[in-house]
């Protein structure tokens, strides 16, 4: 691996500074905690004693504060880099009309017409309107097999919309025309790993990270990894990034998840999950107010459990002497008040058991949250794979489903579950419990 050295510039001492400046110190800025907080002590500091409202302004947008970063920026003296950098923050800050303005005064300082365009898409992109974005880069199509940067941005457009194969294709001329395009590395890796070509994918994450401490880049080249039993190289990119990021708690929970998956160990709210699970399953028959051919026909039947009951279908009780319409209308309803349905264990699958179940109505969730797309939120890849086993595309279907139900899916661990409770909680919602 590449070591991560010093930015060849110090931003807050540099007269002139570039966006080539900018990006090498963030790169050498995010490549590590201790380093962030020691550039966001320095940040912080320049604000108050310097005027150097770009440097500032860039210091701000690189720790991610795109508010106080475009508040910076707009007291700079006008220049491309200006104009540029705003222009991003606030895309970032969803000022989309103030960015767009941004990078026309960007072209007025000078910006060549490639990155002007390019940055436009990127903001049409973000807004969802693909046909402006299609407008602004078919004023750079002589670039075309010349820059980088073009594939890169087409590529971004086309992966937003699903397009997935062309997007491939133009991240691969982007990284073919620059090989150290980090950007186009990464979004290539990701889409192909989307795509389901998981070794292609391993290889350029592992191309990427040699060169970038990137966190996510790291964290999904370990999904692959243990997707693949490479539990050990798994664990050695975990270990990398808490090296650098030892409080990043997305590692911290897939560096669990894999230990789970090597032990087969699983923690105590999966196991309580798993109990309460086995209790309903277990639950004789005589706890139930039955009549009496009900009852006497279920124990000649050996049926002594919910379980039991939950394995035989409508048509093995009614084949069964004496066992009529009444007795069978009289369980469905006893199996109804607790979400349960005749043969729903048929087939052993213990953990589909309540799969399928709606919401429950009582939750009273505006039906436009329940049939929200989960494609609107962002979630690791881990997780959307997850989802897409599943069959699961809204956010009513996440929310019919119990901690057990998705902890049941290969590799879903408590690092997926966490980002699925989170995307609940940002509607009000959250996963179903079984009474």
């Amino acid at each position: 691996m590449a070591a991560i050295t010093e930015p060849q510039v110090d931003l807050f001492s540099e007269p002139n500074i570039t966006l080539d400046n900018i990006q090498a110190t963030s790169d050498f800025v995010n490549s590590s905690e201790q380093r962030q907080m020691m550039f966001a002590e320095k940040t912080e500091q320049m604000a108050k004693d310097s005027k150097n409202y770009l440097a500032v302004g860039a210091g701000f947008a690189i720790l991610n504060k795109y508010a106080q970063a475009a508040e910076s920026l707009e007291k700079a003296a006008d220049s491309k880099e200006k104009y540029l950098e705003l222009a991003y923050c606030l895309r970032k800050t969803e000022e989309y009309d103030k960015a767009l303005e941004a990078l026309d005064k960007a072209a007025k300082n000078g910006a060549d017409a490639l990155q002007v365009n390019c940055a436009k898409a990127s903001v049409y992109r973000v807004m969802k309107d693909f046909e402006q974005a299609e407008k602004a880069l078919k004023a750079c199509e002589n670039y075309q097999k010349v820059s980088a940067l073009y594939h890169y941005t087409l590529g971004r457009c086309q992966q937003a919309q699903g397009d997935y194969d062309i997007a491939i294709a133009n991240y691969n001329t982007a990284v073919e025309i620059d090989p150290t395009f980090a950007k186009a590395m990464f979004h290539l890796a990701f889409v192909l790993d989307i795509r389901g070509d998981e070794e292609a994918a391993k290889d350029y994450y592992k191309q990427f990270v040699k060169s970038h401490n990137h966190v996510s880049g790291i964290l999904n080249l370990a999904v692959l990894y243990e997707d693949a039993g490479e539990y050990d190289k798994a664990i050695g990119c975990i270990e990398r990034v808490l090296k650098s990021h030892p409080n990043n708690q997305r590692a911290i929970l897939f560096k669990k998840d894999i230990s789970s998956s090597q032990t087969m160990f699983y923690d105590e709210e999966i196991e309580k999950s798993k109990d309460q699970r086995n209790r309903i399953l277990e639950t004789p028959i005589s706890d139930f107010e039955l009549s009496v051919r009900s009852r006497n026909c279920l124990k000649k039947m050996n049926i002594n459990t919910l379980g039991d009951l939950l394995r035989i279908s409508e048509a093995e009780l009614l084949a069964y002497k004496n066992f009529g319409e009444t007795s069978l209308n009289e369980i469905k309803k006893i199996l109804e008040t607790k979400n349960l349905r005749l043969g729903m264990c048929a087939d052993g699958k213990m953990n589909a058991i309540f799969s399928q179940e709606p919401l429950e109505a009582e939750t009273d969730v505006d039906p436009e949250t329940l049939n929200r797309s989960l494609n609107e939120f962002e979630m690791s890849v881990r997780a959307r794979r997850c989802l897409e086993r599943l069959n699961m595309k809204t956010i009513g279907e996440l929310a019919a489903k119990t901690e057990d139900e998705l902890l049941g899916v290969k590799n879903f661990g408590a690092t997926s579950l966490t980002e699925m409770r989170q995307i609940l909680e940002s509607v009000g919602l959250g996963l179903r419990k079984l009474d």
